[in-house]
């Protein structure tokens, strides 16, 4: 079965299903291995129409969900260090440029804002069309990545090895898969 998308794939408004999505990062540690994370919160919204596709969407910073001790979490990730949670608890983005070609491909041009700093970044990956779900309604998805450095955003924290490098690395990689379903 040959399947056609149109060049519109989403008409409408879509919120994500929290229970299929996930929102996540990926930060090189000591030089040697991915530390990652993921926020257990996330509201996002995208809304096609006429004039484009416009995508829309916040975590909490304490939603973040990381394996270690919640000391660790709480005085380290959430400190001033790091995301600075007390001062800025929410990270936003905003995207009024999301292309999703023919070929199932999606370019998503943002701004991110986190520890109140708005940044651009771009983001690609796929998208699935909407299909008719179990419940009547229209269910699609979007899976994202980008890189950043976290330096941008003011996120400089550092401590050198002891045999040269870095213990973290400025890169980070973020990673969105969500699962849209149509506003009732």
């Amino acid at each position: 079965m040959i399947m056609t998308v149109s060049t519109r794939p989403f008409t409408g408004t879509f919120l994500v299903d929290q229970v299929h999505s996930s929102v996540e990062f990926a930060v090189r540690h000591m030089g040697v291995s991915l530390f990652r994370a993921r926020f257990e919160e996330v509201t996002a919204r995208l809304v096609a129409g006429e004039d484009g596709v416009r995508l829309e969407g916040s975590a909490p910073v304490e939603s973040v969900s990381i394996r270690s001790p919640r000391e660790f979490r709480d005085h380290v990730v959430f400190g001033a260090d790091f995301f600075d949670a007390g001062n800025h608890p929410e990270i936003t983005v905003t995207a009024n440029d999301v292309a999703l070609h023919a070929d199932g491909t999606a370019t998503v041009q943002a701004e991110l804002t986190l520890r109140g700093v708005t940044r651009p970044v771009t983001a690609s990956g796929t998208y699935h069309a909407p299909v008719v779900a179990l419940d009547n309604r229209l269910r699609g998805a979007l899976e994202l990545t980008a890189t950043v450095d976290r330096r941008d955003w003011g996120i400089d924290w550092q401590a050198p090895l002891p045999a040269g490098g870095d213990a973290l690395g400025n890169e980070v990689q973020l990673t969105a898969h969500l699962e849209l379903v149509e506003e009732a």
